[in-house]
């Protein structure tokens, strides 16, 4: 049975992540934001200062056995809009409905609100870390595990957030490929699926068996990088929980003519 907390809930995550997504004109095709010439190393010189946010804390009074939160983040010095966008971003990965809004919208609200609803177990981590940074990007990955009382195990998520460090928007799907690619996105994600599968002894030994119980499905839950674009899954959404979050690679010479030029290192 596939986790209820799985991709409903990335989806609401997404939708609200992609608020600031497409409200600007498009950049020149002649400007790549994803060097060929350059790793994640060097280019994270190029990219936005970060600073890191870190903290662990059990509920206030508490003794004995007492709910704990632990966050890792990182906030953008000079970059406001960007710095809260991730603090919101990782409160409502805490929410666990898809239909319902969650009644904080920053982690210091999550704070206040897991201390007057959380059991004596329950236990958050939050983290936010730079996946990939240019002059032109800046990809972050986001993190979030929960533990409830009594529950046989944690419930992790994870999100990418695209940040076009020039725009200020966040990317989504809609802003890196081209016009009426969508299928063939699919098409190339199907294919890292393809040969992600084969990695996992349990596909290998039955193959026909593990589809029917794990097929594949697209996701817009996308990183670009200096190797290609990531797409992570959360757990239960491709694979069992003891597969943890399955990442696919799209390598960008699968991407030719998908993606739009400026999502493109020019080498390829």
């Amino acid at each position: 049975m596939k986790n209820m907390f799985s991709s409903s809930r990335g989806l609401s995550i997404a939708g609200a992540l992609l608020v600031l997504a497409g409200c600007a004109s498009s950049p020149s095709p002649n400007i790549t934001l994803v060097p060929a010439d350059k790793v994640v190393s060097q280019t994270e010189k190029d990219g936005l200062f970060t600073q890191p946010v870190k903290f662990e804390r059990t509920k206030p009074g508490c003794r004995g056995e007492c709910p704990k939160l632990t966050v890792s983040s990182i906030v953008f010095p000079g970059h406001t809009r960007l710095t809260e966008l991730v603090d919101h971003a990782l409160a409502i990965m805490t929410g666990l409905s898809p239909d319902q809004r969650p009644p904080y919208d920053t982690i210091a609200g999550f704070e206040r609100y897991f201390w007057e609803t959380a059991a004596p177990r329950d236990d958050v981590f939050l983290a936010a870390k730079t996946r990939y940074r240019s002059q032109g990007l800046t990809v972050i990955e986001l993190d979030s595990w929960q533990y409830f009382t009594g529950a046989a195990h944690g419930v992790s998520a994870t999100r990418f957030l695209n940040w076009d460090n020039n725009r200020q928007i966040v990317l989504g799907l809609a802003q890196i490929l081209e016009t009426g690619k969508t299928a063939a996105w699919v098409d190339a994600l199907k294919a890292a699926h393809g040969r992600w599968l084969e990695t996992q002894d349990p596909y290998t030994d039955d193959p026909q068996g593990y589809l029917r119980l794990w097929p594949f499905q697209p996701s817009d839950n996308f990183a670009l990088t200096d190797l290609g674009v990531v797409v992570k899954y959360g757990s239960y959404e491709l694979a069992p929980y003891s597969s943890g979050q399955p990442e696919l690679l799209i390598p960008y010479d699968a991407l030719q003519g998908i993606l739009r030029p400026e999502f493109l290192p020019r080498a390829v």
